[in-house]
């Protein structure tokens, strides 16, 4: 990957004299003994600027040939969790020796950064195909129809640490300044569990869960905030409730009390926990909750106050909805198993 040596201005213009005199490439390369592509190149670039020396150039030459990019690009391509480390220990066996900083600097000019890989369930081919089947079904509903879904779940809010920024800007030696710093307890320090809802409409009701969730309770939630909710974001007749395949949620008998309710519920494919739209809005809130700093477990402290704004419930039901089917078939399914 060694670049090679420059040709000099004497040697430049000699090959433009010949060619001027009328001989051709392969005889101007044969007589100087140079490669008939760079016979070919410097001609080239005398026809078209009227000079042979090298053009001034707008900062230092990159260190790094195109061959050189074109192979790294293809060795992260094929392996995304290859090292800066190992690519400059791969260049260097090319004959190029370059640093980490200027493996980096290449990779994001060619348009990639470096980014925490994401964490996403495990799926075996009974999944893949749950989740493709899915997709193919809905794939071409209109916006009208995902409009019409009341999405639910679960999530657990942790009082210290676990929803707050990691990254401070801070002065040398200011490391423990309280402003710096995250507080730590055993065990996260407590944390509330709450069960909540949203359309394309709106939030419905937030309810916090006081102790472990059962079928019976999960059942008690459902008849003290799902239906209100329903009536409150005026979602009309034919909405669809959604709720992952929690065992809780796929007993038989809260399925007799969806059905008892007349409840039509969007049958959603397992390992899917990424692809509902709520957690886009457990995401907003606990950001939102993290800023006012909690420093007890009382509900209405914590919560009380945070509220998402129209526009970016809104956002996340309207992104989401245009491209449900795709995303369901772009992100985390994988291959068409056969």
């Amino acid at each position: 990957m060694a670049k090679t040596k420059e040709l000099s201005k004497d040697i430049r213009d000699k090959i433009v004299d010949l060619h001027k005199a009328g001989m051709g490439n392969k005889t101007i390369a044969k007589q100087l003994g140079e490669k008939v592509t760079t016979v070919g190149a410097i001609i080239r670039k005398w026809k078209k600027h009227k000079r042979t020396v090298n053009l001034p150039r707008p900062g230092a030459p990159c260190k790094i040939s195109s061959s050189g990019v074109a192979m790294i690009m293809r060795t992260v391509r094929n392996h995304p969790r290859t090292t800066q480390e190992d690519l400059v220990n791969d260049l260097k066996a090319a004959g190029t020796i370059v640093t980490k900083e200027t493996i980096g600097n290449t990779l994001r000019r060619e348009g990639l950064k470096h980014c925490s890989a994401h964490e996403v369930p495990l799926l075996k081919k009974a999944h893949i195909h749950a989740r493709l089947k899915f997709a193919n079904e809905h794939l071409n509903d209109s916006e009208d129809n995902w409009v019409k879904v009341l999405w639910s779940d679960e999530t657990k809010m942790e009082l210290f640490g676990i929803n707050s920024t990691r990254s401070v800007w801070r002065r040398r030696n200011a490391a423990y300044d309280p402003k710096n710093s995250i507080p730590t307890v055993k065990y996260g320090g407590g944390n509330i569990m709450l069960w909540g809802c949203f359309s394309a409409k709106g939030t419905g009701q937030l309810h916090s869960i006081k102790g472990t969730m059962d079928g019976a309770m999960y059942r008690q939630i459902l008849g003290e905030n799902l239906l209100p909710s329903a009536r409150a974001l005026k979602m009309g007749r034919g909405w669809v409730f959604q709720h992952d395949n929690d065992p809780k949620h796929t007993a038989k008998a809260t399925k007799e009390w969806l059905k008892k309710k007349h409840i039509k519920v969007l049958e959603w494919p397992s390992q899917s926990p990424e692809l509902n739209l709520i957690e886009n809005l457990w995401r907003e809130l606990k950001d939102r909750v993290a800023k006012r700093q909690p420093q007890n477990l009382r509900y209405n402290y914590t919560i009380q106050g945070v509220k998402i704004d129209h526009h970016s419930y809104t956002a996340i039901s309207t992104y989401c909805i245009q491209g449900n089917g795709l995303i369901y078939l772009q992100r985390g399914v994988g291959q068409n198993p056969s």
